[in-house]
Formats: structure tokens, C-alpha cells, sequence
């Protein structure tokens, strides 16, 4: 599922360069996250970035885009589809 920066955020800026896929960008009032974009780190690292990142815990799973960790995968690959130069450490031989 993709996640979503909820309103205790304080526009530090540490989130979007965490974001290894640019899935994070600033609102109108707090950071937002793209959830075509978002996924949630799968293929890059074990826990996602701007959670690890955020010093007030203002990041939850985005209820309105559930998906599963293979469906997360896939999306990664399509958003790399558009960066050929790209390969998640699992596709190297």
C-alpha cells in the first residue's frame, strides 16, 4: 500500500530526498506522497526511506491504495521501465 504524510508534518524537507522513486513532493500545506509512485521502498530497501527519516512519525499506510508487496514489486518495475539504466538488486544475475 502506498503511504501518505498525515497533517503532524512539519515541512523539515528530510522525506523527499529519501525517496528513491521522487514519489514525494511539497503540498500546498504539508509534503505529499504520489501514490503512483510510492512504493514503499520494496526493491530499493527493507523499510521505506521517509519513515525511517521522519522525525515525527507523521507517515501511515495510505488506506485508499492497498497493495500488496508483489504488486509493489511490480509497480517498481514499471516506474523503471521509464529509467532502463535502473535494475532492483533481484533482476541481477
Amino acid at each position: 500500500m502506498a503511504l501518505k504524510i498525515n497533517e503532524l508534518c512539519v515541512n523539515c524537507d528530510v522525506c523527499e530526498p529519501a525517496c528513491p522513486n521522487s514519489a514525494i513532493t511539497q503540498g500546498e500545506t504539508v509534503y505529499v506522497i504520489d501514490p503512483a509512485l510510492c512504493t514503499e521502498c520494496v526493491g530499493h530497501f527493507d523499510e521505506p526511506q521517509c519513515v525511517m527519516v521522519c522525525p515525527v512519525e507523521c507517515i501511515d499506510s495510505d488506506p485508499e491504495h492497498p497493495e500488496s508487496e508483489p504488486q509493489l514489486l511490480a509497480k517498481l518495475l514499471r516506474l523503471q521501465g521509464d529509467h532502463p539504466d535502473t535494475t532492483p538488486p533481484e533482476a541481477n544475475p
